[in-house]
């Protein structure tokens, strides 16, 4: 048997250092005896109904220390997203059914006022004051949460009979990240976890000897399954970062000695972002894994930082995953595991092969974009809490369908595409948002370029594009515009009518950007917007009388 509840056992009497934040360690026997204490609370305050307990936290020694507690005594860990504000939060907590929730004085604010369900009275929040867990009050008292953690004093691991857990335990209730709606609450048991973390921890030849830097957010399924998991799988130390810092990361990896970091989303966009120096490579991070970082990016961060970076392709759900491979062309993401298949959605037959031209344009979006499925993958998939419609869509005649759309070569190989609603269609030709953003990050000026559809004032969408600038760059509209010009494989309806040059995007935790977002604002925001009319070479600036205009057309078209 294979759990997250024995792995943990397996560290209760290992003196390694098993945890550091900013100047602190503890051992792996210290943090199994911490979590211990907390498994002891948990017995002791758990009521009749599912027994979910919700972290509402940063990456901070407690989140690691309840985490563990939770797979100790049986508990479901549900990661609280402090992205999330109001009428939203609440309701990630109260459809998850959580009757504990554990945070700090600054997020507990986000809660107040707040319907948490009737599982969850305000009397069951506890607040633990400081990232350190200092417990006294001002008057030198212990505070309620204090007194919890004194009067666990010395408790013992939990006994495995009275725990039951086994590797089908629910172990963490894992939100999706609601780039396009409401998040789903994905199911996914010790026995999963701890099967990933001991693969993770395989393939990069972890040991005691690693030290695991984990900056993305605890609460999201990348930090548990490529962080944290893996690190305790081999023994390795795990190293905390409350939020993530493009400028301390590498700060971070000498002071901490890190020698293995996991990402998601545009981590490695941003540090690329910071001013190089010659002396970046003098560092001892030597492995990086993670998902949706471009391309350009990968080969930039491994050659600047002299570490390997591998990227791949995977889901909170865990029904399909690719792998890049060192011949994986340019713009593919890699070979994806027997039994995976780009159906049609709507008819559920296999989409043609994709065929590109002698500039590498695909010239067949239409017919060879579909979305990606697995035969294999249903077996993996878990579920989501409480929502049959998800499940359903998820979930057919035992394939994984994964709603990302992609396309696959002669060769096997597969390319991402986007999201199932990041399709556009402009003058009657389909086409997908993901490799024009990959085109758009070519700009050596670019950080990051997030494609949209807006509407167009006749029929169908326009092609919209956010981008965020390197520091103290600015934009040229004629020479941005001679560059996309240059772009022999980028469609000639694909490229941007608008851009928009944003201060900073609208993102999730875990740095992707919510596209539903910049698709409500089009044109009307806060931004400079720059655009193509017609029959305009270059970029010029979109002023209000031009965006009334347009808001005039689109509302009568």
């Amino acid at each position: 048997m294979l759990t997250i509840d024995e792995l943990i056992r397996q560290r209760a009497d290992d003196q390694h250092p098993g945890l550091v934040f900013r100047d602190r360690s503890w051992t792996y026997a210290e943090v199994v005896s911490a979590q211990a204490e907390r498994a002891a609370i948990l017995v002791r305050m758990q009521k009749p109904g599912p027994f979910h307990v919700a972290l509402l936290l940063d990456n901070v020694p407690e989140y690691v220390f309840w985490m563990g507690a939770g797979a100790l005594c049986g508990a479901v860990v549900v990661g609280g997203n402090p992205t999330h504000r109001g009428d939203e939060l609440a309701r990630d907590l109260s459809h998850t059914e959580c009757q504990l929730l554990i945070t700090d004085s600054t997020y507990s604010q986000l809660v107040n006022g707040y319907d948490l369900g009737p599982a969850l009275p305000a009397e069951r929040i506890l607040v633990i004051d400081t990232p350190e867990g200092d417990v006294s009050g001002d008057s030198g008292s212990l505070s309620p949460y204090g007194a919890l953690l004194t009067g666990a004093g010395g408790a013992t691991l939990p006994d495995p009979a009275e725990a039951g857990v086994d590797e089908s335990s629910l172990g963490l209730l894992l939100f999706t990240s609601g780039t396009s709606g409401a998040p789903k609450a994905c199911l996914c048991s010790q026995g999963r976890l701890a099967r990933i973390g001991s693969i993770v921890a395989q393939m990069f030849d972890l040991t005691a000897d690693d030290v695991c830097y984990i900056p993305m957010p605890l609460f999201h399924s990348n930090a548990l399954m490529t962080g944290w998991a893996p690190a305790l799988a081999a023994g390795a130390t795990v190293a905390l970062r409350e939020r993530f810092s493009a400028s301390q990361f590498l700060s971070d990896v000498r002071t901490f000695g890190a020698t293995y970091f996991n990402y998601v989303g545009k981590p490695l966009s941003y540090v690329l972002a910071t001013p190089e120096l010659p002396d970046d490579a003098d560092n001892p991070l030597r492995r990086a894994f993670g998902n949706e970082a471009a391309e350009a990016d990968v080969a930039r961060f491994a050659e600047r930082f002299g570490c390997t970076v591998q990227d791949a392709y995977g889901s909170t759900e865990g029904g399909a995953a690719v792998t890049r491979t060192a011949d994986t062309p340019r713009g593919a993401l890699g070979r994806a595991l027997p039994g995976t298949m780009i159906l049609d959605s709507e008819t559920g037959q296999e989409c043609p092969r994709a065929h590109f031209d002698r500039y590498g344009r695909l010239l067949n979006a239409e017919e060879a974009i579909g979305e990606m499925v697995s035969k294999t993958g249903g077996a993996g998939f878990e579920g989501y809490w409480h929502n049959d419609e998800a499940n359903a869509a998820r979930l057919r005649n035992g394939w994984y369908w994964t709603g990302d759309l992609a396309y696959r070569d002669s060769d096997d190989f597969f390319y991402f595409a986007g999201r199932d609603y990041d399709w556009l269609r402009v003058d009657g030709e389909n086409f997908a948002a993901a490799p024009v953003e990959a085109i758009l990050t070519r700009h050596p000026d670019v950080v990051l370029a997030s494609v949209y559809a807006v509407p167009d004032i006749a029929v169908g969408d326009q092609v919209m594009a956010a981008l965020l600038l390197r520091p103290g760059t600015k934009f040229d509209p004629e020479a941005f515009s001679l560059f996309l010009s240059d772009q022999t494989d980028l469609g000639t309806k694909a490229a941007p009518k608008f851009v928009r040059v944003a201060s900073d995007l609208p993102l999730t935790a875990t740095s992707k950007v919510l596209k539903r977002v910049l698709r409500n604002e089009a044109w009307r925001c806060t931004d400079t917007v720059w655009w193509r009319p017609e029959r305009d070479p270059f970029y010029r600036m979109l002023s209000s009388t031009e965006a009334d205009d347009l808001d005039q057309a689109v509302a009568t078209r």
